[in-house]
């Protein structure tokens, strides 16, 4: 009878610990010009099926209506997770994200995200670089690789451009930092939309990867960031531009940064440190149904 009895408490120990390590995301959508509804459900695939996240959706009244019953309660989570291009929040909710994450909490930015509220300046300040939403040289500079360095254009001209869609190699540029530790220096991106021309206040940023926006399809003729990290306060902000559409988010590369950027984001660490076995050489892209 012991014997059953201390098994019983053995494997509840186990499950209740394994369910503790698990981190809490919230993903915050319901208005964005691309396909939110259909990108939000293939992100927390991912992010559940990793086995390192339990995953909860705020989703805002749709565009044009009252906003000021929204107010995700972002504290409860160790990450927060922005699918969101839309209509202004209340001022107590975006006060109640900025104290999140200067307390400490985390922040991952999803491709258009970062065009919302383009005149929030402690917005801005978070992620980085943002593009569209009347961001402008006032708003801060181009960030781009260039001659080995990360440089800093102040020259005058909007913020947020693309070329055509179409597969891209995103080169690493910090080996180093977890988020792309262990990654090929280079792998190829299913077909998404290259931003470039982002701009912002870039302060405590750091630029993980980036792609060359080819003038062929398009592009500015320059190397853009393509995974970026902010400190903000004690926070952790993760960055990345891809991911246009859910066929886009079907990338083994694209899947593996944001396992690894929002584990980041939410502890300052990544234990999701295998490279899958699918992961997408420099060449070829490698995508998951």
């Amino acid at each position: 009878m012991n014997r059953i009895f201390a098994f019983v408490l053995f494997v509840s120990c186990t499950w209740s610990a394994t369910a503790a390590d698990k981190l809490k995301l919230l993903i915050v959508d319901g208005q964005n010009n691309h396909a939110w509804a259909k990108t939000t459900p293939v992100m927390q695939r991912w992010l559940t099926e990793s086995g390192r996240f339990t995953v909860d959706v705020a989703t805002s009244p749709a565009k044009g209506q009252d906003m000021s019953g929204f107010a995700p309660n972002f504290k409860a989570y160790d990450v927060v997770l922005s699918n969101y291009n839309g209509d202004e929040w209340s001022a107590a909710t975006k006060q109640a994200l900025i104290d999140y994450v200067q307390n400490g909490g985390g922040l991952a930015i999803i491709h258009a995200a970062n065009n919302s509220f383009g005149n929030w300046s402690e917005y801005n300040k978070m992620i980085g670089l943002g593009g569209w939403g009347g961001r402008n040289e006032k708003h801060g500079p181009y960030v781009r690789f260039r001659d080995g360095q990360i440089v800093r254009d102040t020259q005058s001209g909007p913020g947020g451009h693309h070329g055509k869609q179409h597969p891209f190699a995103v080169i690493v540029r910090d080996e180093k930092h977890p988020i792309t530790r262990g990654l090929p220096p280079m792998f190829m991106h299913a077909q998404d939309e290259l931003y470039d021309k982002l701009r912002g206040p870039a302060e405590n940023m750091t630029v993980l990867a980036t792609a060359y926006a080819d003038p062929a399809t398009g592009g500015s003729g320059e190397h853009e960031p393509m995974i970026m990290t902010v400190g903000y306060g004690k926070g952790r902000v993760f960055h990345t531009p891809m991911g246009h559409s859910a066929e886009s988010m079907q990338c083994v590369g694209f899947i593996t940064v944001l396992l690894r950027g929002s584990e980041w984001a939410a502890t300052g660490d990544v234990t999701l440190t295998e490279i899958p076995k699918d992961f997408p050489p420099a060449d070829k892209v490698s995508v998951r149904e």
